[in-house]
């Protein structure tokens, strides 16, 4: 099934890349990528030559963890009828070229998409069907990442509907230990699928999760990207937050002037 995912994803992608062409909304490509990655766990688990127990770990873990973000991207795209800064930064910075260099950007994100599905490959296709320790703990791995990240999701939510939260920085909730509590357990859900898979003979792909999932919040379209934006928009205010809160991992607040 690798190949024929990769070739849907490329398919996706491109079908996405020529509606872009008229609507202007190249973010929508967030949403298809995060689908995507469901879609082909779903896949997996139906095909793949593992045992039932961890087929079905794969749809409840990848499917719940696609379900949640594609729904919580739908909601937020949907709720404006303008393109996301990122894109329109692109735009901007690539002129006329915006389509070319659009269609080199959507072929990428359809090779990470599938990328990203591989840990679910790798479990789909684990012959054990033992309850191990390693298991229960990929597991509760899934349950407090799941939960994690949709409480941040809601306690950000929650603070950007408050009127008299405009022009001020989120430090609630877990965003009084995490400038990025999001992305932190976002990070976290990756490592269910090496405890999933102990024992594997793919476990090692497994790894890719964690380790490119990193690599992307840290160098390309995570935390880069949303402190430049919301030291635009909140200045000294946000810089007291970054001198104050850790960047990833949540921890004890510190005080600084």
């Amino acid at each position: 099934m690798l190949l024929p995912a990769l070739a849907l994803c490329v398919a996706v992608m491109i079908a996405i890349w020529f509606w872009q062409r008229q609507s202007k909304r190249a973010d929508w490509v967030d949403f298809a990528w995060s689908a995507l990655i469901g879609l082909l766990a779903l896949l997996y688990a139906l095909t793949g030559d593992g045992s039932v127990e961890k087929r079905i770990l794969v749809v409840l873990v990848t499917g719940t963890w696609s379900l949640r973000l594609a729904r919580h991207l739908w909601v937020r795209l949907s709720g404006h009828d303008h393109e996301d800064g990122r894109y329109r930064s692109m735009r901007e910075h690539w002129s006329d070229k915006t389509n070319f260099w659009l269609f080199w950007f959507f072929l990428v994100q359809a090779l990470v998409a599938w990328l990203f599905s591989l840990p679910a490959w790798a479990v789909a296709n684990d012959p054990s069907s033992a309850l191990s320790g390693w298991v229960i703990a990929g597991v509760a791995i899934w349950l407090i990442s799941l939960l994690g990240e949709s409480l941040a999701d809601q306690q950000l939510a929650r603070f950007r509907a408050n009127p008299a939260s405009r022009g001020t920085v989120c430090n609630i909730g877990l965003w009084r230990y995490s400038r990025h509590p999001n992305y932190f357990f976002e990070w976290l859900h990756w490592f269910a699928y090496p405890l999933l898979a102990a024992g594997a003979p793919q476990q090692w792909i497994t790894w890719l999760g964690p380790v490119v999932m990193l690599l992307f919040l840290y160098r390309v379209s995570g935390i880069p990207y949303t402190e430049k934006q919301s030291l635009k928009s909140r200045g000294e205010a946000y810089r007291h937050y970054q001198r104050t809160t850790s960047a990833f991992i949540p921890l004890p607040p510190q005080k600084k002037d």
